[in-house]
């Protein structure tokens, strides 16, 4: 009998949830491809559920009420709801949901940047739409911890959705809404070189610069790795210039598997997430096996050709960024909401 699986792994199954390498997409519902008329605040070239499909584990996106008045209702918006806008929050989790339903020993965490500071009932009501609300885990303390379940114990007791916000002050309405900021620290993520790249604790505020006592907490490290790239108007954009460097598992400065060797001997453990735009490319999953040592990953599906290639976009979008410029010139600064 073929040996169960756990995030497309056998070798992960007795891990910790703390303990493992994860690939996280960074704005994951934000694409550019056709469907956003090839919107240069795309981070993604391909949708949350090929990313899942293919490896990706952690997802993150951006909330917003799509007006000021409580009538508004909750989509995901790169920045602002008027640059782009991927719908409603509660069919993204749908998405999410169907893909829990038909992988039944995988773990899937979402981090959600709070954007317009929705409170836990206002999420809970879109994870209830979503009928995703029973997959969530609940953790048993608020604050940092080494003790987290193993991944074939979250598949055995059927809490596979691991759900953070960034930020959630009470979460009484919904316990399974993580401040982010109490379980997870950050680097820092606003960089437009690949000399920026610095292991450095950043975020939240009360462990940066003091990366060892952010390691040493509990806190799970999650480590940005894309760039920016400076447009006009102060405008900041998705580096795809960079990209087979910085997606890579190389040794090169600014490179996905570099980086993450780095900080692993900064941290003294593997980062717990690598978060990257474009996570086709590189691609960015050799790395995060390479971390987790796994090398008898299965039930991947290949990334499908026929939406777009990696030399395709290589070529294409410098083009299409360019008369997209004047339609994103509304955003004042792109990083700000990463």
């Amino acid at each position: 009998m073929a040996q169960t699986a756990c995030n497309n792994s056998p070798s992960l199954c007795d891990q910790q949830y703390n303990n493992i390498t994860q690939l996280g997409a960074h704005d994951s519902p934000f694409v550019r491809d056709d469907s956003t008329h090839w919107s240069t605040s795309g981070n993604q070239f391909y949708n949350s559920t090929v990313q899942l499909q293919a490896g990706v584990r952690l997802l993150t996106a951006q909330v917003h009420r799509t007006n000021t008045t409580s009538s508004g209702q909750w989509h995901l918006c790169h920045t602002s709801c008027d640059l782009l806008d991927a719908g409603k929050m509660s069919d993204w989790l749908g998405e999410v949901k169907t893909f829990l339903d038909n992988n039944v020993n995988e773990i899937v965490t979402i981090l959600l940047v709070n954007s317009d500071n929705a409170d836990a009932s206002d999420l809970a009501g879109e994870y209830q739409e979503a009928g995703i609300e029973s997959y969530a885990y609940v953790p048993s303390t608020k604050s940092a911890s080494n003790e987290w379940p193993t991944l074939s114990g979250l598949i055995s007791n059927g809490t596979r959705l691991m759900n953070f916000v960034a930020s959630m002050d009470d979460n009484s309405a919904a316990p399974y809404l993580m401040d982010e900021f109490t379980y997870v620290f950050e680097n820092s993520y606003e960089n437009t070189a690949l000399t920026n790249f610095s292991c450095a604790a950043d975020r939240p505020s009360s462990v940066s610069g003091e990366t060892s006592e952010a390691a040493n907490s509990g806190m799970m490290p999650l480590m940005n790795h894309f760039l920016y790239e400076n447009q006009a108007f102060g405008i900041q954009t998705p580096d795809v210039g960079n990209l087979t460097t910085t997606n890579s598992v190389g040794n090169q400065t600014g490179s996905l598997g570099q980086s993450a060797r780095e900080c692993e001997s900064a941290y003294g453990r593997r980062p717990s997430f690598l978060l990257v735009d474009f996570f086709n490319v590189g691609p960015a999953l050799e790395t995060v096996d390479q971390m987790n040592g796994v090398t008898d990953a299965v039930g991947r599906a290949s990334v499908p050709n026929e939406v777009l290639s990696e030399t395709s976009a290589a070529g294409l979008l410098p083009r299409v960024g360019s008369w997209t410029l004047g339609v994103v010139a509304v955003s004042v600064t792109y990083a700000l909401c990463s």
